[in-house]
């Protein structure tokens, strides 16, 4: 049989955990040697970043976003993207290396560095592991540093994702013996910051 398109419909959503690490490595291998198209579907965004030379974005049944994995990956342009690859993602306003974001109630800021200052409208972009917590506010840096109240805690891999909310809501990663160390828990106030440097700017 040589298929001219190939449709794989959520090809390894049936297998557990280390099948699909390897499945996947072979699936690959496997569908490069195949001289057609290949159209995957897919919920798992690595399946999609590992597999696809193109991703196209489906949300709300309307397409919101295609390219390149790497693209797409490192410009998310939808909150939905954003959570799909692992980002904290933000459209706000940029004048040189000052973003005003409109993020919760109020309008907040963010800081990027000198070589990723724009003008106009922007989005910025971080990962929760960027982002470190604290129990008082910290001397010297980072430049950006938010007082936000922690809504939740849940166990994400070998990491604890903190959900954050206020001026700016986002998503932070840390070590389970940061969170005992801190001795954070649901509705503490805290301050979260993350440096200019890892924060990401590109055109909305």
């Amino acid at each position: 049989v040589r298929p001219e398109l190939l449709l794989l419909d959520e090809p390894l959503a049936a297998l557990d955990v280390h099948a699909r690490a390897s499945v996947r490595s072979e699936l690959r291998r496997r569908l490069a040697e195949l001289d057609c198209a290949t159209v995957l579907v897919t919920h798992d965004p690595l399946d999609a970043m590992v597999l696809a030379d193109r991703i196209t974005v489906l949300e709300a049944g309307r397409v919101v976003q295609e390219g390149p994995p790497g693209e797409v990956a490192q410009h998310p342009r939808t909150g939905y993207v954003a959570r799909l690859v692992g980002l904290n993602l933000y459209r706000g306003r940029a004048r040189g290396t000052r973003v005003s974001v409109a993020g919760g109630a109020q309008e907040a800021h963010a800081e990027v560095s000198l070589s990723e200052h724009r003008e106009g409208e922007v989005f910025v972009a971080f990962p929760p592991r960027a982002v470190a917590l604290y129990r008082e506010r910290p001397d010297g840096t980072p430049r950006n540093l938010w007082r936000l109240r922690i809504e939740g805690v849940e166990r994400f891999g070998d990491q604890v994702r903190v959900h954050l909310e206020g001026d700016l809501p986002l998503l932070a990663d840390i070590t389970p013996a940061a969170l005992a160390e801190l001795g954070l828990g649901g509705g503490m106030e805290v301050w979260a910051g993350v440096k200019a440097t890892e924060v990401r700017c590109y055109p909305a």
